[in-house]
């Protein structure tokens, strides 16, 4: 592997290499084979959800692929890593499917699949780096019950994959978002000294993102599908686990949180307890922002890059407030 060349001067140039690679493919990818790639339906009952009928979806099988390739090429590579990319890329790949089928999956069997890969993410981790945890901002290590760890990390993935798809509904949103967090994650790995060849090809990630971006800002050409948010969803929980600190998963992914969780709520309620929430606000979050405003003048709605622009600024501040309180109290 090239990595092996490269990396003997610095895995500075690995990462370099990876990133400039990744940069010139995608922009290849997105500007002349965008027509092999599946077309948007439509979502029925997303605000504006017409808007994207017939636009190339299921980009994401373009900026993850390539993002693994180049990684795997030039920056330093393990055994666990290498799980780790084969997990992503079966996210992906269950996503691209579900992209390219003529009726979606059931969410049943999107929901078990998303639970094995989950299990196999959070078992792969456990194995290889342990169960050692660090309390968010306070600093305390401890060592979790391998059982116990599992199934946290386990709830964590599951719960990464499906709130960031959700999220992915606005155009640049899920992707301007998952940079914002995926930068935070290398930052809060670093604050607590944990050195994790996982963090370089985090950085390849952001370039991909960046050219995707390029593309997908308002009127978007191209959409990243289930194959970009399911797989950018695992990405973010294993970063987190990375971090030695998962439960920062909850501040420096709060809005994917939020703006997801709030329509799985509402529809696990509602369909197994009979439970009506939320009754009066459109879910995801962005979608009340977007289409439901409270005023009949619709004082309050968003267009697609104001609401994407406000979301990735509140997210910024959320994370930055976050780290400098970390940093501070590790001084």
């Amino acid at each position: 592997m090239l990595t092996h060349i490269i990396n003997g001067f610095s895995p500075a140039y690995g990462v370099l290499s990876a990133s400039f690679l990744t940069v010139v493919a995608l922009f290849v990818l997105y500007f002349k084979f965008t027509r092999p790639l599946p077309t948007d339906r439509g979502r029925a009952f997303a605000a504006q959800g017409t808007l994207s009928i017939g636009k190339p979806t299921g980009a994401g099988i373009y900026f993850i692929t390539v993002y693994i390739l180049t990684s795997i090429l030039f920056i330093p590579f393990s055994l666990p890593i290498g799980l780790t990319y084969v997990l992503v890329l079966f996210s992906m790949l269950f996503g691209f499917f579900d992209d390219r089928a003529e009726k979606p999956w059931h969410e049943y069997l999107k929901g078990f699949l998303d639970l094995i890969l989950s299990v196999s993410a959070a078992i792969v981790y456990a194995v290889f780096y342990g169960t050692k945890i660090i309390l968010p901002v306070i600093n305390v290590r401890f060592e979790m019950p391998f059982v116990l760890f599992v199934i946290l990390a386990t709830l964590l993935v599951w719960t990464a994959i499906n709130v960031t798809n959700c999220t992915d509904g606005v155009d640049g949103l899920s992707g301007s978002m998952s940079i914002v967090s995926i930068a935070s994650f290398i930052i809060l790995s670093y604050l607590n000294h944990i050195q994790s060849d996982w963090n370089y090809s985090l950085i390849v990630l952001i370039f991909a993102l960046l050219v995707y971006l390029f593309f997908n800002t308002n009127p978007s050409r191209i959409l990243m599908g289930d194959a970009g948010s399911r797989a950018l969803g695992i990405v973010l929980a294993i970063s987190a686990l990375h971090t030695g600190s998962p439960f920062a998963y909850l501040i420096i992914c709060l809005l994917f949180i939020i703006d997801g969780a709030a329509g799985i709520l509402k529809i696990s309620l509602k369909r197994f307890f009979g439970i009506l929430i939320l009754k009066n606000i459109t879910t995801p979050i962005h979608d009340h922002y977007r289409e439901r405003a409270s005023l009949p003048n619709k004082k309050y709605q968003l267009k697609n890059q104001t609401l994407t622009a406000r979301f990735t600024i509140v997210h910024m501040l959320i994370c930055l407030f976050y780290l400098m309180l970390v940093y501070i109290v590790r001084l």
